[in-house]
């Protein structure tokens, strides 16, 4: 087998790692935990059907891909919760780490494409990354006002940190912040998050 394509099928049985890569997100009704796996590809998904709310025009290809490779990293640095202090303060660095690790599987001009585009997202400066931001942030918050807020309860979440976590929710679609808004609402009103 030529040597491109056996890095490109090694990367492809390495990114199957995804998979056991569990959130502290639960699925809908009260499922269990989601893998990185399934928030990867509901994130895509939703992204497509709600391109209409982006603040700005976004090419929905490469949104949907960005959405699929940002967590890929995790298959090394682990998923570090939204409202983690102390694993945030170490996340970059993991996930740097990882980046060069698992991207570097690929052939040279494919790394060099996975690494700009999370690279970008990271960055938060374009369209589409403050778009998929948007997503990022949304996809998990239905998940867990469908269980009754249960995840931040388990947590002691505060509405606070919330809103200050969906602050780039607005930043990509004022539409989306507006229903996040709501959710919001809604669950302290319900006891569901500390104020």
């Amino acid at each position: 087998m030529e040597e491109r394509i056996e890095k490109q099928l090694a990367f492809a049985l390495e990114i199957d790692k995804v998979k056991t890569i569990f959130r502290q997100t639960h699925l809908s009704s009260h499922g269990r935990n989601e893998n990185d796996a399934e928030h990867s590809w509901h994130m895509a998904v939703m992204a497509y059907l709600l391109r209409e709310y982006a603040n700005e025009e976004v090419d929905v290809a490469k949104v949907m891909l960005m959405c699929l490779i940002h967590d890929i990293v995790e298959i090394d640095a682990g998923d570090t919760y939204a409202y983690d202090a102390e694993g945030l303060k170490t996340q970059k660095a993991r996930e740097d780490a990882a980046k060069e690790r698992i991207f570097s599987i690929l052939p040279e001009e494919q790394k060099a494409e996975f690494t700009a585009l999370f690279d970008e997202f990271e960055a938060y400066e374009t369209a589409e990354s403050k778009f998929v931001h948007a997503i990022d942030n949304l996809q998990p918050l239905l998940l867990n006002d469908s269980n009754g807020g249960g995840d931040w309860r388990e947590h002691g979440v505060t509405a606070e940190q919330v809103y200050k976590r969906q602050g780039k929710t607005k930043s990509g679609s004022q539409k989306l912040f507006e229903i996040t808004d709501r959710i919001l609402q809604e669950n302290i009103k319900k006891g569901n998050l500390k104020v």
